[in-house]
């Protein structure tokens, strides 16, 4: 399986249904919550093109985008390839 990195918040609702979502489907994933970590902001910034909302989710060294990226992936049947489920 890829590696899953989710930066999030505990308040952000989108950050709470990306994680629900890759649960569901059962990956592995580290989540990286900024509310305890917020120096790891500024890594989360580069890593995301200068995209500072919450979440940004990573497949790999892939930047998949928000929640809503990752759902439209999972909508077009995208999505468990790159996750590594058949």
């Amino acid at each position: 399986m890829p590696d899953v990195i989710v930066y999030g918040t505990s308040s952000c609702p989108y950050c709470i249904r990306a994680r629900m979502m890759l649960d569901k489907k059962g990956v592995n994933y580290k989540y990286i919550g900024l509310d305890e970590t917020p120096e790891r902001r500024g890594e989360m910034e580069t890593r995301a093109n200068g995209r500072t909302s919450v979440p940004q989710i990573f497949i790999d060294d892939r930047h998949i985008g928000g929640f809503d990226d990752m759902a439209e992936l999972d909508i077009d049947d995208e999505l468990n390839p790159l996750l590594g489920i058949a």
